[in-house]
């Protein structure tokens, strides 16, 4: 049974300078809307505040030691007590707006997992010309590899039932975290992608165009080939 209705996951690295806003932003919308949710930072040993922050915004804050944006989720999805999961940034990128006609789209059309497309509502500046092309090649990639029909393989906004993540195998600690969980919900869950807006990034740009963007192409080509089929988030 569960004790709450929503979730709301944020992985974080030092994200003082905008967690705030995000969090302010999240109750704002979520507020009055009939149902109990949680805010839920997953914090990589952040060295400039952001768990205070969080912590006096009244965001449940979890620390994970072990480095990785994947292993942030799993941790996150692990401890999250929601019935419904929703995943954003700690950067301001993402619209908390976003997350109650999201809810809604799950019910009425009776969908497990919802991800977002990042491409159709993008303010300009919010991604680099070198970031926008490696996400459109690793998600024509995806489409190719995996014959998914998946614009935005790289977005970080989802939308979905807690109890899908026991019928989907999400092995991956890193950044192909986010490609790895479309895969498997377009395979395995009834799962949509929608647009979304997507603004200017508040703080320091973590990725690593070159480096993510080969990795995330590289696991591609694994789990494509020599992946396992067959086990759950959790196993």
């Amino acid at each position: 049974m569960f004790s709450l209705r929503l979730s709301v996951v944020i992985p974080t690295l030092n994200e003082a300078d905008c967690i705030g806003q995000v969090i302010d932003e999240l109750r704002s919308n979520l507020d009055g809307k009939g149902f109990d949710y949680e805010i839920m930072i997953v914090d990589g040993r952040s060295t400039d505040g952001t768990r205070d922050i969080a912590g006096a915004k009244g965001a449940v804050v979890v620390e994970e030691p072990r480095k990785g944006y994947g292993r942030a989720y799993k941790t996150g999805f692990e401890k999250a007590r929601g019935e419904v999961i929703a995943t954003m940034d700690g950067d301001c990128t993402y619209p908390a707006e976003s997350i109650i006609p999201l809810m809604e789209m799950l019910d009425r059309d009776d969908l497990e997992f919802i991800t977002t497309d990042r491409f159709g509502h993008m303010e300009p500046g919010a991604m680099s010309d070198m970031h926008k092309i490696g996400n459109l090649a690793l998600s024509f990639t995806t489409r190719l590899l995996f014959g998914r029909k998946i614009r935005d393989s790289q977005s970080g906004m989802w939308v979905f039932r807690r109890e899908a993540l026991s019928k989907i195998n999400v092995t991956n600690d890193g950044m192909p975290f986010s490609e790895e969980i479309k895969i498997e919900a377009f395979r395995k869950l009834r799962s949509r992608e929608v647009m979304i807006a997507y603004r200017r990034r508040i703080g320091q740009v973590k990725l690593s165009s070159w480096k993510d963007g080969w990795y995330n192409f590289s696991f591609l080509l694994i789990k494509r080939f020599k992946g396992p089929r067959d086990k759950s988030l959790h196993s």
